[in-house]
């Protein structure tokens, strides 16, 4: 582990809340100095530019790509704090090949994302975002209800980990039929039947995905996959939208092969294809599932905890890669 390092400043690339004054008070706190990029995620280009003017010993980013060139532009660069848990948005293995750290807070909105994905389940059996969609619209009409009971269908979950798994427990309570899929099944979870894709996929009246995006997950689910669901029925995204061919989607919707899709999350957020938008049965948030008061807060002070620690020369609590030594005379202080 290298040693402390001096006090240096802290990039902060974009923010999703009103202020920067959680992380700010941790890191100079620690004695070192934020400074802070715009809320709004910037591009790759204007990343690097950031980098290369203030040479941050670490980087806290929400949402904002960090590339392998800024990266590699700050010499001193410690640390890759992602505030989040996927990783789709840093160059991991240009942080590893330079001696960098990458940490997430993997756990901090296990019950928040939960709660959104059984949330849009149980808009979707009782219709609630089409009725009150008809009512303000002065149409009343109950008659037209064709609703579902939940306990009588069975859902799949696509990713068993934290998230996963606080799924299947709240669907558990209302007594439906629980089946998951995942490349490192455990063993004996009760209530819960382990099986292979597609026989998930085939056997599912509802599709929830809790897995992260990587090139092997990018379209896991598309037109092959949307034809062995159920006839009418229901997928949920509420981790990335890459997981998803949106045209297939909006294909399979046209069609009536699928009666619904609940999407938090878009691969061309935000920018809404029409097409899906135009679409009754598509639910659409606006990647808001891992938001609460308190998972923000807990967010926000963990992320920068790991870099403070980092740079006191600890080791991080939740690393994502295992950086390799630098070579002498490469920016390394030792």
């Amino acid at each position: 582990m290298k040693p402390p390092s001096r006090p240096g400043t802290v990039l902060l690339t974009d923010y999703a809340w009103p202020d920067d004054s959680v992380e700010r008070s941790v890191i100079e706190k620690a004695g070192h100095t934020l400074v802070t990029g715009p809320a709004e995620p910037s591009s790759a280009g204007a990343i690097e530019k950031l980098v290369a003017q203030h040479r941050p010993v670490g980087i806290l980013t929400c949402w904002a790509p960090v590339s392998g060139t800024a990266i590699g532009t700050s010499p001193d660069l410690r640390v890759v704090a992602r505030l989040g848990v996927g990783l789709d948005n840093i160059a991991v293995d240009a942080a590893t090949e330079r001696g960098v750290w990458v940490t997430n807070v993997p756990d901090y909105c296990v019950e928040e994302v939960s709660d959104h994905a059984v949330g849009m389940v149980l808009a979707w059996t009782r219709g609630l975002a089409v009725f009150d969609r008809e009512v303000r619209a002065g149409r009343w009409d109950p008659a037209s209800a064709r609703l579902r009971r939940l306990s009588t269908l069975t859902c799949g979950i696509v990713g068993f980990g934290r998230i996963g798994r606080a799924t299947a427990r709240r669907l558990g309570a209302f007594g439906c039929r629980i089946l998951a899929h995942d490349p490192h099944p455990p063993q004996d979870v009760p209530g819960v039947e382990m099986t292979g894709l597609e026989e998930l996929l085939r056997r599912s009246d509802v599709v929830i995905l809790h897995v992260p995006l990587t090139p092997a997950t990018h379209h896991i689910i598309g037109s092959e996959q949307l034809a062995l669901m159920r006839p009418g029925g229901l997928l949920v995204n509420v981790s990335r939208g890459g997981l998803v061919d949106t045209d297939a989607v909006i294909k399979a919707l046209d069609s009536g092969h699928l009666d619904g899709a609940a999407f938090d999350v878009l691969e061309t957020e935000p920018d809404v294809p029409a097409g899906l938008s135009a679409q009754p049965g598509a639910l659409l948030t606006p990647h808001v599932a891992f938001s609460s008061d308190a998972s923000v807060i807990e967010l926000r002070r963990r992320a920068a905890e790991e870099v403070v620690r980092i740079l006191a020369g600890d080791t991080p609590a939740h690393a994502c890669n295992t950086p390799r030594d630098l070579p002498a005379g490469s920016g390394d202080p030792r």
